[in-house]
């Protein structure tokens, strides 16, 4: 049943969808697992790397994640904490993955940007900052791993500014006694969180207590000395540090900055809050029909995500849909942008990770939900009740690896085929075609390397395929529009290859990026794309 006006506009004002950026090892994962024990979607948390306990991380479901202890695909984690509905999405860390990243960052209203405390911006975040800025979402920087001796704060604070060019003011500060963390200075209250180590790794929220500055605990906890030392870095906060300006937060232009660990769980209660408080509910998107405000128009949203094989005993295929206006009503008839055809909404799925379930309650604009799909949708499409809208599709960027796919087994071609068809659509990697007398040859190209290994891994895993990639001497590609003779003449020069994506769209590999440019100088016909031009996927 659909929710009145006044109700619709309470639930969309409470959810919180973002994503967290980071450099691979900055703690992303960890940060993950304990904003879910915050919010009562665990019990207790895992370590993705922990050699003490079995347990992985919730948000890493894929085996190949667990056992290199990395984060490979970007998932979905729903849960409700003091009045917040959340959608957190967990993104892949390592900068082979980061088209992932940017689709999930697409789907964001806000996000949120870790730092390690020991190396502060690194060459990953600065990549994901950018997406963010383009984007003008609200960041919020959380410095992890205090509970380790690493920079100054007052040279991180200085970092951020200079490398990324926002301006930062801090939220809360480290609490220190003989060089290990103890608490957080929570500059809003003018008061200090002191944490009990709980003794089990950080699997359970610590004892906090907040204390005045003055305070008979606060001396116990730190010393007479420790107590100067933090009146001294307080009021140098107060003086040379910026002010708190929430405006700026808002525009993108400004991050509030929290210090903690996520190990212990030391800082990230006071974080989540303040992220929580601060952080925008949705906000209206452009669309092909001019702005589209979240509770002002009938269901639309997104696909930013495939995935297939997420329940490996039903071969299954799940489309992730950022919903963007409107109600979820099961039942109603949306129509796909792409394509125009018509599509039933039906059992819609919250997720938690791997784990899914039928939807107990109607998703609303900044929920995330998950339509099974028998391949009519694809990452970029919008679908929409009421009227054929499309919101700027998710891009898909031209690749820098190729590689020609041979499989031993010649009858396991078709589960070959059925296998490169899913993960093509999921984003995983681009599938190419090179006409050749046998037919088309397949070759797979991936922005980053270790792409491949995924590749080569879930198709063993998950269609019963082992294969081996012949790597190709290309190292870049452009999507191509103009005469087909002019298009020819161009890949067949030394150094290049003329090749198609799976919907036909013309692309030339480069053997160099010095080939690459003079070809962009010398040919006036051509019009070379770092991302797939929309024509090549419209109906």
């Amino acid at each position: 049943m659909a929710l009145p006006a006044a109700a619709l506009a309470d639930e969309i004002g409470r959810r919180r969808t973002f994503a967290i950026i980071s450099h691979p090892d900055a703690g992303k994962t960890t940060l993950t697992e304990k904003l879910l024990l915050y919010g009562g979607a665990i019990r207790s948390a895992g370590s993705v790397k922990s050699r003490r306990s079995d347990r992985h991380a919730t948000s890493d479901w894929l085996e190949m994640e667990q056992e290199r202890g990395i984060s490979i695909t970007a998932s979905v984690l729903h849960f409700d904490y003091q009045g917040f509905r959340i959608n957190l999405l967990d993104t892949p860390g390592h900068q082979d993955f980061s088209e992932d990243t940017y689709r999930a960052l697409t789907a964001a209203d806000s996000a949120i940007m870790l730092l390690d405390n020991r190396k502060g911006v690194e060459m990953q975040t600065r990549k994901l900052f950018s997406v963010c800025r383009k984007r003008r979402l609200p960041i919020h920087t959380f410095v992890n791993k205090c509970d380790r001796v690493g920079e100054d704060p007052l040279g991180l604070l200085d970092d951020v500014q200079v490398e990324l060019g926002i301006d930062c003011f801090v939220s809360t500060w480290p609490v220190r006694r003989d060089g290990r963390l103890i608490g957080v200075y929570d500059r809003e209250r003018s008061k200090v969180w002191l944490y009990e180590e709980t003794g089990d790794h950080g699997q359970s929220r610590p004892e906090a207590a907040l204390v005045d500055l003055d305070s008979d605990e606060l001396e116990a906890a730190i010393g007479t000395d420790g107590v100067e030392r933090l009146a001294e870095e307080v009021e140098l906060i107060e003086i040379a540090g910026a002010e708190a300006d929430f405006e700026a937060v808002a525009r993108g232009e400004a991050s509030p900055v929290c210090f903690g660990s996520a190990l212990t769980n030391f800082g990230v209660d006071v974080f989540l809050e303040r992220f929580l408080s601060l952080a925008p509910p949705p906000t209206p998107r452009e669309s092909t029909g001019g702005v589209v405000a979240p509770a002002e128009h009938p269901f639309s949203g997104f696909v930013f995500k495939v995935q297939a094989n997420m329940d490996p005993r039903h071969r299954d295929r799940v489309a992730f849909v950022r919903v963007c206006s409107g109600e979820f009503d099961e039942g109603a008839e949306a129509v796909v942008s792409r394509t125009g055809q018509k599509l039933r909404l039906a059992q819609p799925q919250e997720f938690m990770a791997r784990e899914r379930v039928h939807a107990d309650t109607n998703a609303v604009a900044g929920d995330v939900v998950g339509l099974l799909d028998r391949g009519s949708l694809r990452v970029g499409d919008t679908v929409a009740v009421g009227g054929r809208i499309e919101y700027p599709g998710v891009p898909r960027f031209s690749p820098e690896h190729f590689a020609q796919v041979h499989i031993e087994d010649a009858l396991r071609r078709k589960h070959l085929d059925r296998g490169l068809s899913h993960l093509a659509e999921e984003g995983t990697i681009l599938l190419l075609f090179a006409p050749s007398i046998t037919g088309p040859i397949p070759i797979v190209g991936a922005v980053g390397g270790l792409q491949f290994d995924v590749l080569l891994d879930r198709l063993e895993r998950e269609y019963g395929v082992s294969a081996r990639l012949e790597r190709l001497p290309f190292h870049c590609a452009r999507w191509v529009t103009g005469p087909d003779k002019a298009i020819d003449k161009v890949a067949n020069a030394y150094g290049r290859r003329r090749v198609e994506d799976a919907d036909g769209a013309a692309l030339i590999l480069f053997d160099n990026e010095w080939t690459l440019r003079r070809s962009i100088e010398q040919e006036d016909e051509l019009t070379f794309h770092d991302v797939q031009p929309r024509t090549a996927v419209s109906a």
